[in-house]
């Protein structure tokens, strides 16, 4: 998670992408949350791959200590300072590449079941999409055994794109591969790929298998952040989830569920929902809101807001948007 997610901004100019709340919890916490529920094994140590330490600061590192801790873990944080590549950032966390691990990207969401073949060295999560042109896909043999890695390929190849998540039976097998592609100087799209490494592996006889998921939920811009966040209530209504909060006050207001709405969250003449998240201690007064993230502490009067995304501290004061405001952004019309 050591990027800066230039995508989502501006809401990462001032938070971490990864660190951005999701119907009412950060990305990474719902990421890491969700592999420890459906590994089913006990987990030794969450490693955290961070950059620059001036954005991924103390509160950053001591929320993700306290994440790992809460699940029985031991946390290690480590830095990548200059962004060479996923490659070169997993190989930040070398002093924790032994034994099975997972590793993960942490912009994305899932729901999957994780069944690890006997047979495997290794797992690529892939998800079926219309268009693979624009990702990376996996290339199979007749024994559905992964052969290649494709990178937006322009003829047909499979229409199964690499999600992010990887499962090694023993990831000392990948960290050999990637010290050969940072020795030799192996680098493509001006960085250090995991993909080497997976090559190599695969060049030495190692068995990759497709793990498949059900849901697949990008956070890298505000349109798919809105959607995920949409999907991510859908899912937790469907568990009988009631994400509003006991002190939440409502005056002359309506929730149309599934929403979250954080404690101490004022809402007067106004309706909001459904697929909306609001924040701590924000509020609403004389507005409808409906499939919008609104992060914590913010002030909102007379807006229709949709499809919208709008920072912690910020105040608007406004008519009809599909709108994305960072944080402490004022906006009065």
């Amino acid at each position: 998670m050591a990027g800066r997610g230039s995508r989502l901004r501006p809401h990462s100019f001032t938070v971490p992408k990864p660190l951005i709340p999701v119907a009412g919890q950060p990305i990474v916490h719902r990421l890491v949350r969700d592999i420890a529920e459906v590994v089913g094994e006990s987990i030794d140590e969450i490693a955290f791959i961070l950059g620059d330490p001036a954005f991924f600061g103390d509160d950053v590192v001591e929320s993700l200590k306290n994440l790992a801790e809460e699940l029985g873990a031991k946390p290690t944080i480590y830095r990548q300072d200059v962004p060479l590549g996923t490659g070169h950032a997993i190989m930040c966390a070398k002093e924790s590449l032994s034994g099975p691990a997972v590793i993960a990207y942490a912009d994305t969401l899932i729901q999957a079941k994780f069944e690890f073949d006997p047979q495997a060295d290794a797992i690529i999560w892939v998800k079926s999409v219309q268009n693979p042109e624009s990702y990376g896909v996996v290339q199979l043999n007749s024994n559905d055994e992964i052969v290649e890695l494709v990178e937006k390929p322009k003829k047909f190849v499979s229409d199964l794109a690499v999600i992010g998540i990887y499962y090694f039976k023993e990831v000392t097998d990948l960290k050999v591969e990637l010290q050969n592609v940072l020795d030799k100087n192996i680098i493509n799209g001006g960085e250090y790929q995991i993909n080497d490494g997976i090559k190599g592996m695969m060049s030495h006889g190692k068995i990759f298998k497709t793990g498949q998921v059900d849901q697949w939920m990008d956070c890298g811009n505000k349109k798919v952040t809105v959607e995920t966040n949409t999907q991510v209530l859908k899912n937790e209504q469907e568990k009988g989830v009631n994400n509003v909060h006991p002190s939440v006050v409502t005056e002359n207001a309506l929730i149309i569920p599934p929403c979250f709405i954080g404690e101490n969250t004022v809402l007067k003449n106004s309706i909001i929902g459904p697929y909306t998240s609001i924040g701590k201690e924000s509020s609403v007064s004389g507005s409808v809101i409906s499939k919008s993230i609104v992060q914590h502490e913010t002030r909102i009067t007379n807006a229709i807001l949709e499809n919208s995304m709008i920072g912690s501290h910020a105040v608007f004061n406004g008519l009809a948007r599909d709108l994305s405001i960072g944080d402490y952004s004022t906006f009065d019309e």
